[in-house]
């Protein structure tokens, strides 16, 4: 039998927060845009320019500490981590090492173990850097300051996980925390959400921590979860081997599914960290936590809790629909408007969840209004409309976001339960279809579905199903 081995996991997440403006200039944040559209002198690292704080930054990352059980330090500074790369234009990055805002918190997760408590060693706010844009024509690299001083909180947990299940718990986790306070849309695939994975393995039972490495460049949970396994993979070869697990960052390349060296791993000194001498310290009053801690949301757990109960929603449902803030605020505003939560349930849970899957998008992609959704319930429920014509409304507010009421009465899409009408359609079917008469009064009662089907289609699926069914039976039984 061969050893067995343990992987110790910890992150460093880090999160793009929705200020409209970056962290120390006036400069927008906007995602997009022309390179170097968004810049100034601060963020482009002009010589003499000087930072000032966004106070909104320092709003977000409170809360977000709040949220995941943290110590504030109340007295907190910036410094400077000195590095040279030509994405960061100061030759130093404004962070915050000695007096992070926000440590020892933790979160818990569902694990198959049951719950587990992740601990959160710090969160510290600092500044983005640029972007490095490889030009394969020209055999160059071009520089993009425009995510340049954009704000980061930094959120380092302990080494805590030991799988990668773990991991995309945890950081689903951290996702829904962060939406529901409207922090970050962290958004994996604009880069708003970025995960870096510390992973070292030891032999189990083994109390010493084993060599770790870093990954970066991880903009997936699927990525993320196959970086682990095939780093993993690479360490414990190596000790089978009995080489040496070597201290690095190492690069993620997803469509290779395998990693390779970018640099041996720096300690903080190598950075020359200092306080920054341009900012001044934050004080954070117990006034100013309250606020925010009065301020803080009805997050998932409480949600969950909350549709249960209130709106007498099965688990699943509440489940689905608290997994993403925006899918649950669609939720109570069309409830609000409309009173039937089981129903706004239905169409949100089947009919929109089935569009979005076959688009391949996420929850926070509907942009239909809830006011449409309300009305489309109200048609269906005062029998205007039937709902297999319901269903196709639906589709045109998904995709259009069009008002059902103007979208029915423009295309001549109302229930007809008109019985003269309907009876001389049926009449018509009896005539041509005989055998169906003889077999539904020889006892056979899906002689009459057939006819309830064809007439249902000559009336292009706008006749009322109850109507139709009544008149075919008593047709019939003449």
């Amino acid at each position: 039998m061969g050893r067995q081995y343990e992987t110790v996991i910890g992150l460093e997440v880090h999160v793009e927060l929705a200020t409209k403006t970056k962290i120390f200039c006036g400069c927008s944040t906007e995602f997009g845009g022309a390179p170097n559209t968004h810049t100034c002198p601060v963020c482009t690292g002009m010589p003499g320019s000087l930072p000032v704080l966004n106070k909104q930054v320092v709003e977000y990352a409170l809360a977000v500490g709040l949220a995941t059980n943290c110590s504030i330090n109340q007295h907190c500074k910036f410094d400077r981590k000195n590095y040279f790369y030509p994405d960061n234009p100061q030759n130093y990055q404004i962070s915050q090492l000695y007096l992070p805002i926000c440590h020892d918190g933790w979160v818990e997760i569902e694990t198959a173990a049951g719950t587990k408590r992740i601990g959160i060693h710090e969160i510290h706010m600092e500044e983005d850097a640029g972007k490095l844009v490889h030009d394969e024509w020209e055999d160059c690299s071009l520089v993009d300051y425009n995510r340049s001083g954009v704000p980061l909180i930094e959120i380092v947990s302990e080494p805590d996980m030991r799988s990668a299940d773990q991991v995309i718990a945890y950081l689903e986790k951290l996702r829904l925390i962060i939406q529901y306070l409207g922090a970050s849309d962290c958004k994996l695939q604009e880069g708003s959400m970025r995960a870096d994975v510390n992973l070292s393995v030891r032999e189990a039972g083994a109390l010493k921590l084993g060599t770790r490495t870093e990954m970066k460049n991880l903009n997936s949970f699927k990525a993320i979860a196959r970086a682990i396994e095939g780093e993993r993979q690479r360490q414990i070869e190596l000790l089978e081997e009995g080489k040496q697990v070597v201290q690095e960052t190492r690069r993620w390349d997803d469509n290779k599914e395998s990693s390779h060296a970018m640099r041996s791993k720096e300690d903080a000194q190598d950075y020359r960290y200092f306080p920054d001498p341009d900012l001044v310290p934050v004080w954070i009053s117990d006034e100013w936590i309250a606020r925010v801690r009065a301020q803080q949301p009805e997050m998932r757990t409480q949600k969950l809790a909350r549709y249960q109960k209130e709106f007498a929603l099965p688990q699943y449902d509440a489940e689905i629909l608290t997994g993403s803030k925006h899918l649950a605020d669609v939720f109570e505003e069309t409830v609000a408007l409309c009173g039937r939560p089981k129903e706004v349930s239905n169409w949100l849970m089947t009919d929109a969840m089935r569009l979005l899957k076959e688009q391949e998008q996420d929850a926070s992609a509907l942009s239909f209004s809830p006011a449409n959704l309300a009305k489309l319930i109200r048609l269906v429920e005062e029998n205007v409309i039937n709902r297999t014509v319901a269903r196709t409304v639906f589709e045109e507010i998904f995709a259009h976001d069009i008002d059902p009421e103007a979208y029915v009465e423009a295309k001549g899409l109302k229930v007809v339960s008109d019985e003269g009408a309907l009876q001389k359609v049926i009449q018509d079917l009896l005539a041509a279809n005989p055998q169906s008469v003889a077999d539904f009064k020889a006892g056979k009662e899906k002689a009459m579905g057939f006819i309830v089907g064809q007439t249902m289609r000559a009336m292009k699926g706008k006749a009322d199903p109850a109507v139709v069914n009544k008149l075919v039976r008593e047709m019939m039984a003449k």
